[in-house]
């Protein structure tokens, strides 16, 4: 049997203009970001659930001093919701996956460590 091949994740804010691609677009925000219209992200989908829960997201406040734990209680989030990852990532299929963002912190956002825990369990993600 062929290995699948470690899916090819992307980033993007999704207050800059989108790039024109053919990747499946993901928004990964528990909230719609401000201002920006449905139409405007041509999203293929919006996972709120893969998003920071509530309270952590608000824990967090985008707060570079609380980066390295904010990772550490994402990842345990994440954890709990692999199967939802994984039904992500066979729709997706052999598309590039884009995943969008409303932070205006392009270093520490939610969308950078969903990336990371995704590259770290793609074994077990298949």
């Amino acid at each position: 049997m062929m290995a699948k091949r470690q899916p090819e994740i992307r980033i993007a804010r999704a207050y800059n203009p989108p790039p024109a691609d053919d990747c499946y677009r993901v928004l990964v925000d528990r909230l719609w970001p401000r201002g920006i219209k449905k139409e405007n992200l041509n999203l293929d989908r919006w996972m709120k659930d893969l998003a920071p829960s509530t309270d952590l997201r608000r824990w967090f406040n985008h707060d570079p001093q609380r980066w390295d734990q904010f990772r550490k209680r994402y990842f345990k989030e994440l954890d709990a919701l692999s199967d939802s990852v994984s039904e992500m990532l066979k729709t997706a299929g052999e598309r590039p996956i884009l995943f969008l963002y409303g932070a205006r912190d392009e270093q520490h956002n939610q969308a950078i460590v969903l990336k990371e825990w995704i590259e770290k369990h793609a074994e077990a993600l298949k």
